[in-house]
């Protein structure tokens, strides 16, 4: 039994470890209850880490969606409209920024691998040699680092053999200035150094405020800690079973299965019976 006491205007959801699968699909049940609750008037916004170069296989995962908050926040579309989209924010930073980023992460917690994410989408992910690379989709480039870190940046990515990402996540904070960039990680063991208040609720308040929406009728689904910014800010948050412990310890309640068990499509199920 859902702990949801009313209908929500707005429903945001991350889509890696949320509605994507271990095996990188999203089922056809939750496809169908998102699809439900588009339907049913319910605003619907896919939220998630992944740079505007995933805008395709994003649209592919959630294409209910009415908005997609991509980048952490950085980038916003509306994908309302047939096969068309508009982009309402396209945020960067300049890679010094993310240079000087790494030299104090690196001062802190020692060597990291390193990769910028340009803006332009011509330009590949580029720089230290990445092994682990979650998304094999993306092809990446080995370059120096004063070759990578230069131009406006999506986000810069930082891997440590010896700490997990919550861990760069904390050191990180100790020691970057958040009024020249923002930090957070997606659950993959990567820290994210992101543009100065880019966030999944910064990015959300945009489709919010497009609408005269307030937070306190919107509902979020999340996993991760790069999820605790609209988790925190949603008048009702449901995290997954197979989430952070931050994230669960922030959470209104929990889903009634994991992202591998339609725990998202379960609970909307029951939703639905509220509209």
């Amino acid at each position: 039994m859902i702990q949801l006491a009313r209908a929500p205007r707005l429903v945001a959801t991350d889509l890696d470890g949320t509605v994507v699968r271990s095996d990188e699909t999203v089922s056809p049940r939750t496809m169908a209850a998102l699809k439900r609750l588009a339907a049913a008037g319910v605003i619907l916004v896919g939220a998630s880490g992944r740079g505007p170069r995933l805008l395709d296989l994003c649209r592919n995962d959630i294409p209910a969606a009415d908005f997609l908050v991509l980048g952490q926040g950085a980038f916003v579309y509306e994908c309302r409209y047939d096969d068309s989209v508009v982009q309402l924010a396209d945020r960067s930073v300049d890679g010094r920024v993310l240079h000087e980023a790494l030299r104090l992460v690196e001062a802190e917690v020692g060597p990291v691998r390193a990769l910028a994410e340009p803006a332009d989408p011509e330009r590949r992910i580029t720089g230290d040699p990445m092994p682990d690379w979650p998304w094999p989709g993306v092809v990446l480039e080995t370059a120096p680092r004063e070759v990578a870190f230069t131009g406006p940046m999506v986000k810069g990515y930082f891997v440590s053999d010896h700490h997990t990402g919550p861990e760069l996540l904390v050191a990180a904070q100790d020691v970057l200035d958040p009024d020249l960039v923002t930090v957070t990680e997606s659950g993959v063991g990567m820290l994210e150094v992101c543009p100065v208040g880019v966030t999944k609720a910064a990015g959300i308040q945009i489709v919010l405020d497009k609408f005269g929406i307030d937070w306190s009728d919107v509902l979020v689904f999340g996993d991760a800690t790069n999820d605790l910014s609209m988790i925190n800010a949603a008048g009702h948050a449901v995290a997954m079973p197979n989430g952070h412990p931050w994230v669960q310890a922030a959470a209104s309640e929990i889903a009634p299965a994991g992202n591998n068990d339609d725990g998202v499509a379960q609970y909307i199920e029951e939703l639905l019976e509220l509209l």
